[in-house]
């Protein structure tokens, strides 16, 4: 795989595993019921992954702007993105992990009140593929991301032309012989050689209307 494929393929994966983990964030991971004492009618409550496990979001929004990172960066600036890609993942994994094992707090209970919570799976599980991505994109950022190439010369601040090799005694002698060869006087001022002096459309003596033996204009016929 070359690298531009390698690249295509991390930021693929670091935009998907972010979008994922924003979308199940916003989702009602567990729905809480409230018991009360009669004759006080149930109550039930929705908590969204963003409120059981702030970790999701936070993590969503770093890929996102990891994927971005991946290809403005290169050199060791890309590895650290991809170590940060990473631990998003791992974040991930654990938050997804909690929900699904120990449950969601259902929050303390008044007295004489009982709560309960019941999961939906699907959420948490959505949160670990997520978590997946993210760390094979991480992975494969740090593993193969000096190679990769960056966004292009025209985002590349163009480099500074060399100085300028000072002028020595052989060049102004070479400058001589040249202009020699050219028929030129290497001595001679090139301010004094100016074209507009020698235009004879500028002399008055040349203008046949100054001229008293010239006789008075013809008229046209």
């Amino acid at each position: 795989m070359s690298g531009r494929r390698e690249r295509g393929t991390a930021l693929a994966g670091c935009a998907l595993a972010g979008a994922l983990a924003l979308s199940a964030a916003g989702q009602t991971w567990s729905t809480v019921t409230v018991t009360r004492r009669p004759p006080l009618p149930p109550g039930t409550e929705a908590l969204t992954g963003s409120s059981l496990a702030p970790l999701v979001p936070a993590s969503g929004l770093l890929l996102l702007a990891a994927a971005v990172a991946v290809l403005a960066v290169r050199g060791a600036g890309r590895i650290a993105v991809g170590v940060l890609v990473v631990l998003a993942g791992a974040a991930l994994a654990w938050s997804g992990l909690r929900v699904l094992t120990g449950g969601a707090d259902p929050g303390t209970a008044a007295p004489g009140e009982e709560r309960t919570a019941e999961v939906a799976a699907a959420w948490p599980v959505l949160c670990l593929l997520a978590a997946a991505l993210a760390v094979a994109a991480g992975v494969l950022v740090v593993l193969r991301g000096r190679r990769w190439p960056g966004m292009g010369r025209r985002y590349e601040r163009a480099a500074a032309p060399p100085p300028a090799r000072p002028r020595t005694d052989e060049d102004r002698a070479l400058d001589a012989w040249r202009a020699l060869d050219r028929g030129d006087d290497p001595t001679a001022d090139p301010a004094d050689d100016d074209p507009a002096d020698d235009d004879p459309a500028d002399d008055p003596a040349d203008d046949p209307a100054d001229d008293p033996a010239a006789g008075p204009p013809r008229r046209r016929r």
